[in-house]
């Protein structure tokens, strides 16, 4: 009687383990393998308009089809359907249907790398940003315009562009555009530490200043080797109060940056931004300043050049002068090559 009782209960513990290791088997296979069917992360953004069928429309495609049985298990014994959250999300390889559906019922986002370029306009920064963020560049160009947002930060539609520091940022994609814009306040001020500060003061020069005349510079090259030397030549114009005669805050102030050549009858444009017509530095930037353009000013280059002139080889680098006679030279060659290649 007794084998008889151990044989049984051996049957069933071994009929019950199987049965556990089976019931095991599929929580594992539903819930615990990788929700994702790809091989690399790929993302799934949920907005304001999206229902819980429209979720599960835009996950599916990226997981098998035993994994999305659990997720729609998963759905239907939460309250998520009435609480979805919009995100960015990521749907990792390996990462399991159950931590997948915790993400994104608990809004725990993947953050993006938000490139911050250096653009002429605010417009073209608007733009850049809107397709990288939930809200549209429509939005976003309203908070930039939005004056209370921009006297709180310090700034105004003149020196806006000084607040923008280029460079890649992680940020989510539900970022408000006002959210977006204290963040750039915030990197500014983390960019401008004690050190540029000093440095900038040592050349007599605020920070918004500084960007100023790196904005120009920005415009007369892209050669981020010869910005020290244009700086530089600048800077020695200011300290003898002798006007900038940059040709670019003439196309600024003629909002035409498309224009090839500079003509005498373009320099009486009234305007803050001539600075042939004024002496010192412009009211702001004229763009958005690359961090290679700030640090150009902030390390400029100590020679004694007064003017410069693009080369007549068309390399994107400039001939410089002491005189105006040497000017005059390298002005002359740079003309003929312009007209010799029929550029007006």
């Amino acid at each position: 009687m007794k084998k008889k009782f151990f044989f049984l209960r051996k049957k069933y513990l071994v009929l019950s383990f199987a049965c556990l290791t089976v019931i095991g088997g599929l929580v594992y296979y539903y819930f615990f393998s990788s929700f994702s069917s790809e091989d690399k992360t790929t993302f799934v953004y949920i907005d304001n308009d999206d229902d819980i069928d429209s979720v599960i429309c835009k996950l599916r495609p990226h997981s098998s089809t035993h994994a999305m049985k659990g997720y729609t298990t998963l759905v239907r014994h939460s309250h998520y359907a009435e609480h979805i959250r919009v995100g960015r999300y990521a749907l990792e390889p390996g990462v399991s249907t159950f931590n997948t559906f915790r993400y994104i019922k608990n809004g725990i986002q993947a953050p993006l790398n938000l490139t911050v370029p250096s653009v002429r306009t605010a417009e073209r920064l608007a733009a850049v940003i809107g397709k990288k963020l939930m809200a549209d560049s429509a939005a976003i160009m309203e908070a930039i315009k939005n004056k209370e947002i921009q006297k709180e930060l310090g700034f105004d539609s003149v020196t806006f562009a000084a607040m923008v520091i280029p460079n890649t940022y992680d940020i989510y994609w539900t970022t408000t555009p006002e959210k977006f814009l204290k963040r750039l306040k915030k990197e500014y001020d983390a960019f401008w530490d004690s050190d540029r500060k000093g440095m900038a003061k040592s050349l007599g020069l605020t920070p918004i200043q500084v960007s100023t005349l790196a904005s120009i510079i920005d415009e007369e090259t892209a050669n981020d080797e010869e910005k020290p030397a244009i700086a530089g030549m600048y800077l020695n114009r200011l300290h003898i109060d002798m006007p900038l005669q940059a040709d670019p805050t003439i196309k600024f102030a003629l909002k035409d940056f498309s224009l090839k050549r500079i003509y005498n009858s373009m320099l009486s444009v009234k305007s803050p931004y001539n600075t042939y017509t004024n002496t010192g530095l412009p009211p702001g930037p004229i763009r958005v300043p690359s961090v290679a353009g700030i640090d150009a000013v902030l390390n400029a280059e100590h020679h004694d050049y007064l003017y410069m002139c693009a080369k007549e080889d068309f390399s994107g680098t400039h001939n410089f002068a002491r005189t105006y006679q040497e000017h005059l030279l390298n002005a002359a060659k740079y003309s003929k090559a312009l007209n010799e290649r029929g550029i007006k």
